[in-house]
């Protein structure tokens, strides 16, 4: 763990300097240079000083690089195609079994001839358009703000039944990241 380079990007981004933390906490300035550069491991009690007078949550301190906000911005999102309408898949963000993705249906295209099915859960809401989702004996039609969900490991098809594109916002979740974003289409 780096909680020392955590505490101190924390203390620099608000201005605050080690003597401000060392009066509020109690703790020596030797103590807390050692704790920034990562020569000693404070104790939790002691973290959760060092986090009131940063005001930000112990939980915060504790994380892992990857376990904090991560964020696409549009310009870098990945953006593929999928099956054989060539659905455009911008895949928009995925955090430990969640993956959203928007996805783009040109007019009569659907997920595929036949109804498919993989492991997971899915939750799409529809942005653009109007869609027809089926799975097993359930269809309805759907429109810009409907939203739905389903089991994805029984069959399933969405096709677009309208004159333009339609646009859906799908959420996929899963146990494990392996084949998420490939097997959802």
């Amino acid at each position: 763990m780096d909680i020392g380079s955590t505490i101190r990007a924390i203390r620099k981004r608000k201005n605050i300097t080690i003597v401000q933390i060392c009066e509020e906490t109690g703790l020596s300035q030797g103590f807390m240079s050692q704790v920034e550069t990562n020569k000693t491991s404070p104790s939790i009690s002691t973290l959760n000083s060092i986090a009131k007078a940063l005001k930000v949550p112990l939980t915060y301190l504790l994380m892992q690089k990857d376990e904090r906000m991560a964020i696409v911005r549009k310009a870098d999102r990945k953006v593929t195609t999928s099956g054989g309408d060539k659905l455009k898949v911008e895949h928009l963000s995925s955090a430990k079994g969640i993956t959203m993705m928007l996805v783009e249906f040109p007019p009569n295209s659907s997920t595929g001839e036949a109804p498919h099915a993989h492991k997971g859960e899915e939750t799409h809401l529809v942005i653009q358009g109007k869609i027809l989702a089926e799975q097993g004996e359930d269809s309805a039609v759907l429109e810009e703000g409907d939203s739905f969900s389903w089991n994805a490991c029984t069959p399933h098809k969405v096709t677009n039944i309208s004159d333009g594109s339609s646009i859906v916002l799908i959420s996929v979740h899963t146990e494990s990241d392996e084949n998420r974003e490939r097997d959802f289409l």
